[in-house]
């Protein structure tokens, strides 16, 4: 007798939940690796003093990694307590509307194949189990128990950009001045490679285009700051 082959793919609201924050942490290393390298390779064109350059990266580091940390605080929250009120109000008209309710589970089960009978069964069963439960992953698309966390989502983005933002940091400002640039230039397109390929694997994308994209966009952003710095440093600015 054969064995059944074994099935390991993973099922659930975990898993996409998983990806998100991977896909989250990508993108904001890939945005840690863009902004600090078009700004240290800008005072760079300027300067080639390590001090300022230093500066200007750790600068750079904090205010991006702070500034995304906030930001993704201030996103989350409003989406908690987006979920938090859909909650209450679902919870409200079950208790005051218990067969409308049901009626609302099991047209919507039908909607997505079920038969009228099945439905209907399927919906008594999930209301006698847990009717809140039901009527969030089913209605709202919501897990009550697990609740989107701010401080989760502001401290993923902090480490994320920060974890960029190092590379272009460390390359602009460890290597002798005559090779620096050039090794910020290809270490960050490497990085951005790394970043393109990463996230087109998590979306199930072609990678080619993506890495393509995320390159020529970084190389880009360093070309022109780095043509800004050149020209205030003629300046004299």
């Amino acid at each position: 007798m054969t064995e059944a082959p074994a099935h390991d793919e993973a099922h659930g609201a975990g898993l996409g939940s998983r990806l998100n924050w991977l896909r989250a942490a990508v993108l904001g290393a890939n945005d840690g690796v863009v902004s600090t390298a078009g700004l240290v390779v800008g005072v760079a064109g300027a300067t080639e003093s390590r001090s300022a350059l230093l500066t200007a990266g750790l600068a750079g580091l904090l205010a991006g990694s702070m500034s995304m940390a906030a930001g993704e605080y201030v996103s989350v929250s409003t989406q908690r307590d987006s979920e938090r009120a859909a909650l209450a109000l679902e919870r409200r008209e079950l208790r005051e509307q218990p067969e409308a309710e049901l009626a609302e589970l099991t047209e919507i089960l039908a909607g997505r194949g079920l038969s009228p009978d099945v439905a209907r069964e399927a919906a008594v069963q999930l209301t006698e189990r847990d009717a809140l439960r039901a009527h969030a992953r089913v209605e709202l698309g919501i897990d009550p128990d697990d609740l989107t966390n701010p401080w989760h989502a502001a401290g993923a983005s902090f480490l994320a950009f920060t974890a960029g933002a190092l590379l272009p940091l460390l390359a602009i400002t460890l290597p002798p001045a005559s090779y620096r640039l050039w090794i910020t230039v290809l270490s960050v397109l490497a990085a951005l490679s790394l970043t393109g390929w990463s996230s087109a694997r998590l979306g199930a994308a072609p990678p080619a285009r993506a890495v393509l994209r995320n390159v020529v966009g970084g190389a880009l952003a360093m070309a022109v700051t780095y043509g800004a710095g050149s020209l205030l440093g003629a300046a004299g600015v």
